[in-house]
């Protein structure tokens, strides 16, 4: 099983969609900003997990992610923001 998930940073106004098998190692790698250079690494602030979705498969989830990502799936996961 893989979770396709958002995370928003509301310091920044901004969000970050990804795909991973194990979403608390992927939240923690996020937090602890391990990879430098990465686009959540960027912006301080505190990331907050705001969706999750499970799918069965890497090729699912890979998919998914690609729809999350266009202009229809990010205005689908802003409904997920905070308020």
């Amino acid at each position: 099983m893989f979770i396709v998930y958002a995370i928003y940073n509301q310091k920044h106004n901004k969000i970050y969609i990804g795909q991973t098998k194990d979403i608390e190692d992927r939240l923690d790698l996020h937090k602890s900003k391990v990879f430098h250079k990465s686009y959540t690494s960027r912006f301080d602030g505190q990331w907050k997990l705001i969706y999750k979705e499970q799918v069965p498969d890497r090729q699912t989830a890979l998919r998914r992610e690609k729809e999350l990502k266009s202009f229809r799936g990010r205005e689908f996961i802003k409904k997920y923001i905070p308020r």
